[in-house]
């Protein structure tokens, strides 16, 4: 937080690849400033959602029944 008040900032992202505690979690819903806390679960889940920083391993394709195919007409 010292680091956006000596900038005057308004907004700011923490980043850990850990968790944050329950104080900290506190703590930014009662400052001025808005704060977003990413922790290592999400972070995780945003590299995976915008492919980045990962690899595709496996890819599987899935299947349904084409009742059109059985139908009688």
């Amino acid at each position: 937080m010292g680091a956006l008040q000596g900038q005057k900032a308004r907004k700011g992202v923490f980043i850990t690849t850990s968790s944050f505690t329950k104080e900290a979690l506190e703590y930014v819903t009662f400052i001025d400033n808005k704060v977003v806390l990413i922790d290592g679960e999400q972070l995780t889940q945003l590299m995976i959602d915008y492919d980045l920083g990962v690899s595709t391993v496996a890819v599987y394709e899935e299947k349904k029944i084409d009742l059109d195919f059985f139908s009688e007409d």
